[in-house]
């Protein structure tokens, strides 16, 4: 899956043409690696990066989402990572 379309299905952004503006802009790091691409694709285990706000947040993905579902279904797939 593509990390704009997993953002945007795990809830983090509130759609895909500004997950992609965070991907594009270098805002977000891949297993510590810098994203340059909104096409790069993810699996499950990899540790993304990423500024929410004023905080940095650090998730490992555990389940791929199906779809954008409710936040409760999101939190499902990623555990955050202190």
């Amino acid at each position: 899956m593509r990390i704009d379309k997993l953002l945007f299905f795990l809830r983090f952004a509130k759609s895909r043409t500004l997950a992609q503006g965070w991907a594009e802009a270098g805002h977000i790091r891949v297993n510590g690696r810098r994203v340059e691409k909104a096409s790069l694709p993810i699996v499950t285990g990899d540790v993304i990066t990423m500024p929410i706000g004023e905080t940095v947040v650090t998730l490992k993905l555990i389940l791929m989402p199906l779809r954008r579902g409710p936040a409760s279904e999101a939190q499902l797939c990623y555990q955050l990572i202190d």
